[in-house]
């Protein structure tokens, strides 16, 4: 791994010429170091749970798999946790630390710690591609750093090495992760910072615990020739969505660099691939090369292409999908074809990603079109009849470039078309992957057109050109404000892709290699001789930024400072964009030794410097020559004023999580008390999680569950912690894990809008007009008034108001603007899915390109605010059953309500015989809001059986049956008193205001007839679909519910309740007829059992007799063997006499008891 960081490096001249510049451009340096501030900044990095505590310890996530933290909860008795739940930590810790210019990390984080400092963390959970299977939302939590005192030893008495941590959580179907640091308010000021912290899928840990990567093998040594005068190459990636990047282009091998820290680290990578001229004697390529040239990343895949074979890589992500779809190899796709280009879809789309392979030789005119769902890559072949130059009736063309246009799943490819005469042109050609219609949309003009000095031309056809040709090399498309380029030696840019205006700014003589799009309303531009160009989206101005006289001035200001990120010998491997600040990678050579950078492109700066090295003059005052600069910005503040409560439109969800107390006297956390930490936090997501179910809780907030039955504990764990008497000296307080509906906006419009049906954005603009200023000459000249302009990606969807009143004595404007959606340009939709890109552009006219703002983070340009909008159903907006309401209901209207047997408290039992009333919730998981949902929806039975093990889904001629008003078959299951219809009169309507279901079942349905399984009457689960998509007009939200009813009490059919009277009657008249029976032949089974006693009585004491009456004396039995014999036989005639006299006896007794 290598860190791309800092080195020292020597000072370069400085020209005389711009002394005097310098000097104005450093007196801001100059008032810095009178105030003595120090530049501070935070320091992250990533520890596994062995390396907690470790000074140097630098980790990479890799593992995915949670640990239990049981042991340690097991200890927390008389504290407010479920002791039944599993708790269960996360693989990682965030290791947070902050630094100065000039002082020792360890002495300030020391002092910070001593002064209050306590770093809070703000993870924020990408939301995944496939909402097919995850849901779809905007997820974020905030946690408070816990100190912790490293175990190492020192010399010092309580601390030496301190650093703060906080668990790092992972959520199932988010592989990136942002990481913004900021402070408390105490303790030394320090900027904010946002960092990385990305899961790497192509890395393993080895039995020996070692890394290992999966697609290749590290390379440790960075060699000048695979940088030095190497061209620069483009870095593609799914926007927002890429956890590891890859870069190729190092010559003649197949090496490349990854990383997932968005290049503040990376790793040189040899690829195990197979040999490069496999299978390639069929292309028409002149030559062979090891060198990889187009590298794109996906959310789960690397794609890359070396000659003219194409290979891609699965990470393994067990948190997108199961972990055998990681690959063990690079997988060849396409193996009969000649690939000669790559080409990125920068936004994914419908739960998937997309890349593009353009072909050459036997296929030539095609495209093959890759989708990567869940880490499954397929590719099919466009057009699919028939080739691009079969349909637009030529004999021989080539696909240049192709563009992906997901919104409207429409393909955009710059084809050449060689003509009868040899000679070449370019059309710009639709294909629709929907019907399989191709359309020419543009023809290229084949020269360049004559501006004759203006800015653009909007080409018409009637202006004339010049000698040099246009030779188009690629296009690129943004979705938010429909702004299609196609860029070669020129720049023309198009917003409905087919009137063109060509930009004059750019020089012909130049030709572009590759744009940067930040999507944000800028871009850059790359040129085959290195210079870097910049383009403002909505203007038409091109500036140069390198080489320039602006870069010049930079670079010295930087050599002053002793930056060590630049050096006068250097090579740039790439240009991008993160976080709407423009980055170069860069390759630097210092004492012979070479390191890649990453460094911030300053735009801002170079813009102003050009605007001052362009335009001032040396003016006397007295005896000396000062400068005078103009300003060319129409305003001297500009603020946003208004700005409502940011959750409802950006759908940020954020929980508040904070360490448990402890009773260190320093304050310090044990490793017990950071595990304690993880699984708190574990368990708020996991609550998170759970709380997205069909039946409603009474309190709209997912903690409600945890704290529910400890709040009337909570003064007496406060008195615990008050006597500090907690088992395992660790407090956990509930108030400090919620929660939090009430964010308040920043003083700059949201990342992003979210627009329901009908609703409005609104905020305020204030512009304080620049004075009149005295322009070189004898006359005075009054600048421009201020104008705002909006400027809308889609009319026809959103409009725009904008308000003006001027502030005369204050020589200010305030401007009103609200935003609003024109119900026109989206169906309905599930909450997160389709929705549509476009955007709005805030510009103050006369503006672009010269107004900047001096912050804490350095220049920032005004004056051009872009914000994307995203127009549909908004995440986070839910529809559920209000249980609680409903039971109420229902027990007023029924007059009483019966549960069931076994009580169910999360699945309420309803009685077969009572009619039904449902109620439902539209909730908002962001802010907090629930409310009756007031609108129309459609109820099905979907599904359904007669325990929860034996639930079937229903066909869709099953659904029909079962729930329409139509049905003539008796399948029936419910029906109602409403007469309102669907359009088709397939299914009833329903709204809060209906009369109520009543179950029917009739014979041909499936709950007719359900065998009981006890002693209770037949029971019935139904699976029901509620929908509003057709039939409420008052939203965007497909509102979709399937929840299971619970229905007890069901009746019997005719033929079963019959039979079972018959068994039942039977079994009565037997068991009457047997005891009858028994009362008859009761005398005589007494007699008989009598008998029998006595008769075993007898032989019972014949047994006896025989015991006790054998002769003691052996030998005298022995001797008179014979008179023995005679004897006994005289005995058993002596006790059969006795026996027959007491048996007479017996018969006189009875006869003279009978008698009496």
């Amino acid at each position: 791994m290598f860190p791309a960081g800092p080195a020292p490096w020597p000072r370069l001249r400085v020209p005389r010429a711009l002394w005097a510049l310098l000097v104005v451009l450093l007196a801001p340096w100059r008032l810095w170091a009178i105030q003595e501030t120090q530049e501070c900044t935070w320091q992250v990095v990533l520890n596994n749970l062995e390396s907690v505590g470790k000074n140097d310890a630098i980790d990479h996530f890799v593992d995915q798999e949670l640990y239990t933290v049981d042991k340690v909860f097991d200890l927390l008795v008389d504290a407010p946790i479920d002791p039944d739940e599993t708790y269960l930590g996360f693989p990682y810790y965030l290791k947070i630390n902050y630094s100065c210019t000039g002082d020792s990390s360890e002495a300030l984080v020391r002092k910070g710690h001593l002064t209050g400092l306590k770093p809070v963390v703000l993870v924020t959970f990408q939301s995944p591609v496939n909402f097919h299977r995850w849901k779809i939302e905007q997820l974020q939590i905030q946690m408070e750093a816990a100190p912790f005192r490293s175990p190492e030893r020192c010399d010092a008495e309580e601390v030496c090495l301190m650093s703060w941590y906080t668990p790092m959580p992972i959520k199932n179907g988010s592989v990136v992760m942002r990481v913004d640091v900021s402070s408390n308010g105490l303790g030394p000021f320090i900027p904010n910072k946002r960092f990385r912290v990305n899961i790497n899928g192509f890395l393993d840990r080895q039995r020996d615990q070692e890394l290992q990567f999966t697609v290749g093998n590290e390379l440790f040594h960075l060699i000048p020739r695979y940088f030095v005068n190497v061209p620069s190459r483009p870095l593609w990636y799914t926007v927002d969505q890429t956890p590891v990047l890859i870069l190729g282009g190092i010559p003649e091998e197949k090496t490349v660099l990854l990383t997932d820290t968005n290049f503040k680290d990376f790793f040189l990578v040899e690829l195990s691939i197979d040999s490069c001229w496999v299978g390639s004697f069929y292309c028409p390529q002149a030559s062979f090369t090891a060198t990889i040239y187009d590298a794109i990343a996906t959310e789960s895949t690397l794609f890359i292409r070396q000659n003219q074979l194409i290979y891609y890589f699965t990470g393994t992500y067990t948190t997108l999908y199961e972990s055998n779809h990681g690959s063990e190899r690079w997988v060849r796709v396409l193996a009969n074809e000649c690939i000669k280009r790559l080409c990125p879809v920068h936004f994914h789309s419908n739960g998937s990603e997309y890349v593009m392979a353009l072909t050459t030789g036997k296929n030539e005119g095609y495209v093959h079109f890759g989708t990567i769902t869940d880490g499954l890559v397929s590719f099919k072949l466009l057009p699919r009849n028939r080739s691009v130059c079969s349909a637009i009736l030529v004999v021989n063309c080539s696909i240049t470039w192709a563009v992906f246009v997901a919104g409207d799943y429409n393909l955009l490819m710059l084809v050449e078309i060689v003509g009868p005469t040899s000679s070449k042109y370019f059309q710009v050609v639709s294909y629709d992957l929907v019907s399989d219609r191709l359309v020419v949309l543009y023809t290229i003009p084949e020269f360049i057109p004559d501006a004759r000095g203006l800015e653009f031309l909007m080409i018409l056809g009637t202006e004339s050109y010049t000698k040099f040709p246009m030779v188009p090399k690629g296009m690129s498309y943004n979705p938010y404000n429909n702004l299609l380029l196609i860029w070669g030696n020129f720049l023309l840019q198009s917003f409905n892709s087919e009137n063109f205006i060509y930009l004059a700014d750019f020089p012909k003589e130049l030709s572009i290699k590759y744009l940067v799009n930040s999507f944000q309303g800028d871009m850059a531009i790359v040129t085959e001789n290195e210079e870097i160009w910049y383009l403002l989206e909505g203007s038409y101005q091109v500036y140069q930024l390198f080489p320039s006289k602006a870069w010049e001035v930079y670079i010295n200001l930087q050599v002053l400072q002793q930056s060590s990120l630049y050096a006068p010998n250097e090579t740039m491997v790439t240009l991008f964009y993160e976080d709407k600040k423009l980055y170069q990678l860069v390759y630097l050579i210092d004492n012979q030794q070479g390191r890649l950078v990453k460094r911030l492109m300053p735009v801002e700066q170079l813009l102003m410097y050009q605007q001052i090295s362009d335009d001032y003059v040396l003016e006397r005052q007295g005896s000396h020559l000062t400068l005078s600069f103009s300003n060319f910005c129409p305003f001297t503040v500009m603020h946003l004023r208004e700005l409502p409560n940011p959750q409802i439109y950006t759908r940020q969800e954020r929980y508040r999580a904070r360490p448990p107390h402890v009773w260190e006297p320093w304050g310090f956390h044990s490793e017990n008390s950071l595990a304690v930490y993880q699984g708190l936090v574990y368990y708020l997501l996991k609550l998170h999680s759970k709380y997205d179910k069909p039946y409603a809780d009474p309190v709209h907030d997912s903690t409600w569950r945890w704290w529910k039955n400890k709040k009337q504990d909570q003064d007496y764990y406060f008195y615990l912690a008050s006597n500090r008497r907690n088992a395992g000296s660790v407090h956990v307080d509930m108030t400090s894990y919620e929660k939090i509906y009430d964010l308040k906006a920043e003083n700059e419009l949201p990342e992003r809008i979210f627009l329901d049906k009908g609703t409005s954005y609104s905020f305020s603009v204030f512009l304080t007009a620049r004075k009149p200023e005295v322009q070189h000459g004898p006359s005075f000249q009054v600048l421009s008034p201020l104008d705002l302009a909006v400027v809308l990606a889609d009319p026809d969807c959103i409009e725009a108001v904008v308000k003006e009143k001027v502030l005369v004595n204050r020589n200010s404007v305030l401007f009103w603007v609200t935003l609003s959606d024109k119900r026109s340009c989206f169906d309905q939709g599930i909450s997160g899915h389709h929705l549509m890109k476009t955007s709005m552009l805030i510009k103050v006219l006369g503006s672009s390109g010269h107004c900047f703002q001096n912050t804490n983070q350095g220049l920032r340009m005004q004056s051009n605010l872009m914000v994307p909008v995203l127009i549909g159903c908004p995440p986070g907006k839910r529809l559920a059953l209000d249980i609680t309401y409903t039971l109420q209901y229902n027990r007023v209207q029924n007059k009483h309500y019966f549960d069931c047997v076994k009580v169910d408290q999360e699945m309420p039992c309803f009685l077969f015989r009572d009619t039904f009333y449902p109620f439902f919730l539209i909730q908002d998981l962001v802010t907090g809001d629930s409310g009756s949902f007031q609108g129309s929806y459609v109820l099905k039975v979907v599904g359904g059986g007669p325990t929860l093990d034996t639930i079937k889904e229903y066909s869709e001629e099953e659904i029909y049956r079962f729930n329409s008003p139509l049905d003539k078959t008796g399948s029936l299951i419910w029906t109602t008193e409403n007469t309102t219809t669907t359009e088709d009169l397939a299914f009833n309507i329903m709204s809060h205001n209906s009369l109520g279901i009543e179950w029917l079942c009739l014979e041909n349905s499936p709950c007719h007839d359900t065998i009981p399984h006890s002693i209770f009457a037949p029971e019935f689960f139904f699976k029901v679909l509620v929908s509003n998509r057709g039939v409420d007009e008052s939203t965007y939200c497909d509102y979709q519910l399937t929840f299971l009813l619970h229905i007890h009490g069901l009746p019997l059919s005719a033929r079963r309740a019959f039979l079972i009277l018959l068994v039942s009657a039977s079994l009565f008249v037997g068991l009457v007829i047997l005891y009858i029976i028994c009362c008859l032949l009761s005398p005589y089974m007494v007699k008989f059992c009598n008998f029998l006693r006595w008769k075993i009585n007898s032989i019972i004491g014949l047994e006896s007799y025989y015991t006790y009456s054998t002769p003691s004396d052996s030998r005298a039995f022995s001797h008179s063997g014979t008179v023995s014999w005679r004897s006994s036989r005289l005995n058993s005639r002596v006790v059969y006499k006795g026996a027959e006299e007491n048996k007479a006896e017996t018969k006189d007794a009875l006869k003279r008891k009978s008698t009496t």
